[in-house]
């Protein structure tokens, strides 16, 4: 409950559809290429194949995953192509965020920040890769929301997916998605001018573009593959395509 002792709104069904596969697509549930049949989304999530539909649908519209004409739903393979406009993209919202932001944070908020960055760092230590690369985009999107530009904010929610996809096919493995540090480094400069805290949000941006090498994902990799939410659902012999 809230404060006022005002129950909490329960999501709806398409609201639960749509925050499950949009934490499975950010933290690397669901691998780049994997298809989303209706039927198995509805038989996961007990819903109908209509809520599912409008989930998806949603999705879409933020760029989350990919529909496509006779084919369906599909989470993205993005390209280094897609990397360089994706991170062109966040260079040009995040700066402009942090220039803004810079000597403006209550102590409240810096604190909210740190705490992000904390358990950041601890989801590092402990290996626990999925919810570090939550907890960094949480930081980045925290930043967006306290500057109060919704659409800013709404920008970001489409890039983050990407960047998390991307990720996930060219870090090379035991890369930290983001470097703890480097968001410790980044509150300090937005306690500083303008001009200080975009060109640390830039340098922390370039670094996470420059550890994007060769993919990962290859035929006979020996990597750890993202687990394959689906399977209970499908008929033997029917593949993962």
């Amino acid at each position: 409950m809230n404060d006022d002792d005002t129950p909490t709104p329960l999501p709806t069904a398409t609201e639960r559809v749509y925050e499950g596969l949009y934490t499975d697509i950010l933290e690397r549930r669901l691998a780049p290429g994997t298809r989303l049949r209706e039927e198995e989304l509805a038989a996961r999530f007990e819903v109908s194949r209509t809520v599912v539909r409008q989930a998806l649908q949603r999705l879409a519209q933020e760029q989350v995953i990919a529909l496509h004409h006779n084919r369906g739903a599909q989470v993205p393979a993005p390209t280094r192509d897609d990397a360089r406009h994706v991170f062109d993209a966040r260079r040009v919202v995040e700066c402009e965020i942090a220039r803004r932001l810079a000597g403006r944070l209550h102590a409240e908020q810096v604190a909210e920040l740190e705490t992000l960055v904390e358990a950041e760092a601890r989801a590092q230590a402990q290996g626990d890769r999925a919810a570090a690369i939550r907890l960094s985009g949480e930081f980045h999107r925290r930043l967006a929301l306290m500057g109060g530009n919704p659409v800013f904010v709404r920008m970001l929610d489409g890039l983050l997916p990407t960047t998390s996809l991307l990720t996930a096919l060219y870090q090379p493995a035991g890369t930290p998605a983001c470097v703890a540090h480097r968001h410790v480094e980044l509150i300090a400069a937005l306690g500083g001018s303008g001009a200080a805290a975009a060109t640390e949000m830039r340098r922390h941006l370039q670094e996470i573009e420059r550890s994007l090498e060769e993919p990962r994902v290859r035929a006979g990799s020996r990597g750890a593959r993202p687990r394959d939410l689906f399977g209970a659902y499908r008929e033997p012999g029917d593949g993962a395509r």
